[in-house]
C-alpha cells in the first residue's frame, strides 16, 4: 500500500509517495502506524499524545476517513492513501 504526503509531511519523509507494509483487509491505522514505524519523525508531526492531530487529514480514495470508521476504516485492494497537513493560503 502507497501513502501520498503533502507539504512538509513529504518533506520530513524524503518523499511524496512512500510504500508501507499494508495489506487489503488491515486498517488505515495500521498502514498509519507503518508509516510512522518507518518515520518516526512524523510521529510528533501527526500525533498528540497518541491521537490523531485534529487538523491532519487522512483520507482514503478521497475521502475523509472520519466520515468512513476513522483510522479504523478497512482498506481494500487498490486504495489510494493521502495524508494531508492544514492547507492555508491567501
Amino acid at each position: 500500500m502507497k501513502w501520498k504526503l503533502f507539504a512538509d509531511l513529504a518533506e520530513v519523509t524524503g518523499g511524496k509517495e512512500i510504500a508501507v507494509d499494508a495489506e487489503p483487509g488491515d486498517t488505515v491505522g495500521a498502514a498509519l502506524s507503518a508509516l510512522v514505524e518507518d518515520h518516526p519523525a512524523l510521529e510528533d508531526r501527526i500525533y498528540d499524545d497518541g491521537d490523531l492531530r485534529e487538523h491532519i487529514n487522512v483520507l482514503r480514495n478521497g475521502t475523509n476517513v472520519s466520515a468512513e470508521d476513522g483510522l479504523d476504516t478497512e482498506l481494500d485492494a487498490g486504495d489510494e492513501l493521502a495524508l494531508f497537513p492544514p492547507v492555508s493560503g491567501g
